[in-house]
């Protein structure tokens, strides 16, 4: 047996690293998929035949109600025309979110007007991932171990949207006005008399059996992280239309490759500790005069690096203590982080684009799930394909774009509480399995 035809799944995702992180899951699992930086063209859809999945990134974590709703409507009406039996609203798998700044609730709202269903699946968990829901609550792995989201260590100090509950329906519900039921480990066969349903899910198992409920009630609106392609999938492979391993090729080494990250996440410190104790060099941009329209000495120090035989790799903080959080803080108006936050994206973004041009290279890494989005775009390009996995939510992906200097870039995107600690390291390597 095969897939069904047609387009199966269309995902908006409201980073590039996560919605990345769903194009992964599909791709490696045998699913054709590409993601796009916005809405394609007839003639860039051209260009990718015999796609089964095809997503469609945006900024939308870091942004207000406001934007959502000039942006977001045209871009579920994309998916919902390309037949896809489910539209999946992509999440960040820890609940990034509040009402007045990447509001889930907003979006579902928005995208349950373009498609409709018998309910809404709302799918946290994804277990490959360490991301786990019981009885309501979240949680999620991190330094030491697994925690209820709102005492993880990173997630309930976000800088942006800090967790302050782990109980996923009382969360979202403070951003929309619909009804939520709970599918809870004891009858995940339940169907509770709401609009939205929050899955429990603590294994693959129990992945199977979510994702077989929610293809049987397609077409509909999904929301949640990357674990509602881990759910389909586990469906899919049950029904044996999918074979049972996921692609797991490197892409082969590379002599030189580049880096930025504008994550403040204690993960991406410790894996910026690694590289610069391994061959790369770390240069700080200054955060607060990235947000003044001012340079730094970023690119030059990255030329001197790389003459030097090191790998630049150009930051805004190293971890949550950093003074430069501080700094950025005290030098941002009250309510101004939004418009700051792209600044900083941007500008670490046109660096590298530079960087690219200038040398050649055709490796990098973007680290940040806000900071992808911003820096992406200011590369001009319109689409990804995934090339060779690392550990999940963190893949190596081949880059499209129409401007030749930059024909095939690959590159990574990390969410800042992803990876191993020797992250830049395995990408340099070409990804692939540990």
């Amino acid at each position: 047996m095969s897939l069904p035809g047609g387009i199966l799944l269309g995902w908006l995702g409201d980073d590039f690293t996560g919605s990345a992180a769903s194009m992964e899951v599909l791709e490696f699992a045998g699913v054709p998929s590409v993601l796009f930086l916005d809405v394609p063209s007839e003639d860039q859809l051209a260009r990718f035949p015999g796609m089964r999945a095809v997503g469609v990134a945006t900024t939308a974590r870091s942004h207000a109600p406001a934007w959502m709703e000039r942006e977001l409507p045209r871009v579920f009406r994309f998916l919902a025309d390309t037949g896809a039996k489910v539209v999946h609203y992509k999440t960040c798998s820890t609940l990034d979110s509040a009402p007045e700044v990447g509001s889930i609730g907003k979006a579902m709202d928005l995208g349950a007007q373009v498609v409709r269903g018998p309910f809404i699946p709302c799918l946290l968990a994804a277990p490959k991932m360490r991301r786990y829901q019981a009885f309501g609550h979240l949680f999620a792995s991190g330094p030491g171990g697994v925690f209820r989201l709102d005492r993880h260590p990173v997630m309930a100090r976000h800088p942006v949207t800090p967790m302050d509950e782990s109980d996923v329906a009382r969360h979202l519900a403070r951003q929309t006005g619909k009804s939520f039921g709970l599918v809870t480990l004891e009858d995940l066969e339940a169907s509770p008399e709401a609009e939205v349903w929050s899955f429990d899910a603590m294994t693959d198992a129990h992945m199977a059996q979510v994702g077989r409920r929610v293809w049987q009630a397609a077409p509909l609106l999904a929301v949640g992280s990357q674990g509602v392609e881990y759910a389909l999938v586990e469906h899919w492979r049950e029904s044996g239309w999918l074979g049972g391993e996921d692609r797991v090729e490197s892409a082969g080494p590379v002599e030189r490759m580049l880096a930025v990250s504008g994550s403040v996440s204690p993960v991406t410190a410790a894996q910026i500790a690694w590289a610069e104790a391994h061959g790369f060099e770390g240069i700080e941009l200054d955060a607060a005069a990235a947000v003044r329209g001012e340079e730094n000495g970023a690119y030059e120090a990255a030329i001197a690096a790389l003459n030097a035989g090191r790998d630049p790799l150009i930051y805004t903080a190293k971890g949550p203590d950093d003074p430069a959080v501080a700094r950025l803080r005290a030098a941002v108006p009250t309510g101004g982080m939004e418009e700051a936050n792209a600044r900083i994206g941007a500008a670490l973004g046109k660096v590298l684009a530079r960087l690219l041009r200038q040398t050649g290279l055709k490796r990098a890494v973007i680290s940040g799930g806000d900071t992808s989005g911003h820096a992406s775009r200011e590369l001009g390009l319109f689409a990804f394909t995934a090339l060779a996995p690392t550990l999940p939510g963190a893949a190596l992906l081949a880059a499209h774009s129409d401007d030749e200097n930059l024909a095939g870039l690959q590159l990574a995107l990390k969410g800042g509480q992803m990876g191993s600690d020797d992250y830049f390291g395995w990408i340099k390597r070409g990804g692939g399995a540990v």
